[in-house]
């Protein structure tokens, strides 16, 4: 295992900044999960951390040894690739034990390794087949097992499940975080996929233009997000956000006495879908029109249409009370399920609240900050 720090690390290509002065430290055996918009440079950075990119400015270190210019082979680094890249003309066997041959290593103490990892990744019944005889899913493992059999002190993952089908990922989700489990090896995982961050991390780093917007782990980020960006973009569906008219008010809503310290400025609100309730129109703390419902079988999400045109959406475990388009519609919530973000964006004010997201790892009440 080993420890990874990134100090002031930046990419620039030309006049073209990627990554803007990261600081970040990884501990031995954690699992680190990068997420971002497209274009925000998380598989930069794992690339810049794993050797295959130089930066162009700061330091990455592994176990405490500075390492921005050892080359990617002697980092003690497996990258484990979006595309399978299995060898087409290899049987399972030789993709996975190839890095041992290029390493000399004995036949008899090859195979013995390959046997290993394929039974761990159950694959061990495939060892004479070829690539293309493979569903995703098994290449997926086989990908894996050619990192595994190196025994790295860091895996390194750039969006691996992105080309399986929803099936697929989440069963690989499984199987990789018992690996995890299993060989308690620091791993660092780039997704745009928000469960599998939450399933799979310890912590997740947000990225947004090439900086750090928050590192926390998943129920962290839920509960407590810095700014209006992390609040939108952690959750499924996003948070519902609204201005605040003159500072204070909109759609009929206006902040409740209390929810602010003096010399606050409000601009905007959000609340999570999932602490919305609709009620009967002007029954509630806001009004709308229901424009849709969308019906999952155990959960339905309801998008319901603001004075101001904005959208919200209501998350709703069985049939909502309203189902006819165009129907008036009252919004609920309670004042601790309230977020109030200033003009820039950063957060300054949330009361406590027992909301919990569907599906998170995590269960119990979330204390937030006040």
């Amino acid at each position: 295992m080993a420890s990874i720090a990134l100090s002031s690390v930046t990419k620039a290509y030309g006049t073209h900044t990627v990554i803007r002065g990261v600081d970040l430290e990884i501990a031995d055996g954690e699992f680190v999960v990068f997420v971002g918009p497209s274009g925000c440079g998380k598989s930069t950075l794992l690339r810049i951390v794993a050797g295959l990119v130089p930066a162009s400015s700061g330091q990455v270190l592994i176990d405490g040894e500075e390492v921005t210019d050892v080359p990617a082979s002697k980092r003690g680094v497996a990258f484990v690739f979006q595309s399978y890249a299995l060898y087409p003309h290899m049987s399972v066997e030789r993709n996975i034990g190839f890095a041992l041959e290029t390493m000399r290593l004995g036949k008899d103490a090859i195979r013995r390794k390959v046997e290993t990892v394929a039974r761990m990744l159950k694959v061990d019944h495939l060892l004479a087949r070829r690539p293309r005889e493979l569903s995703g899913g098994q290449r997926q493992r086989v990908a894996i097992g050619r990192a595994l059999v190196r025994e790295p002190e860091i895996f390194l993952f750039d969006e691996p499940l992105s080309n399986l089908d929803s099936d697929l990922r989440m069963e690989m989700r499984i199987e990789i975080a018992r690996l995890h489990e299993d060989i308690k090896t620091t791993m660092v995982y780039v997704t745009h996929d928000q469960a599998e961050a939450m399933t799979l991390a310890d912590r997740i780093v947000v990225l947004n233009q090439g900086s750090i917007e928050q590192v926390g782990t998943p129920l962290e980020l839920y509960q407590s997000p810095v700014n209006r960006f992390v609040a939108g973009f952690i959750g499924s569906p996003r948070m519902n956000f609204a201005n605040l008219a003159a500072g204070s008010g909109t759609n009929g809503f206006a902040l409740p006495p209390g929810l602010l310290a003096d010399g606050s400025q409000p601009a905007s609100i959000g609340v999570r879908p999932e602490a919305l309730s609709i009620v009967a129109a002007d029954a509630g703390r806001m009004d709308g029109i229901l424009e849709r419902v969308e019906d999952l079988g155990h959960e339905h999400f309801a998008y319901i249409r603001l004075s101001d045109e904005t959208i919200w959406v209501v998350r709703v475990a069985g049939r909502p009370p309203a189902e006819r388009r165009n129907q008036p519609v009252g919004l609920s919530f309670a004042d601790a399920d309230i977020f109030v973000f200033d003009a820039e964006g950063k957060r300054i004010a949330h009361r406590s609240s027992s909301v919990v997201p569907e599906g998170n790892p995590a269960e119990g009440r979330l204390l937030h900050e006040r």
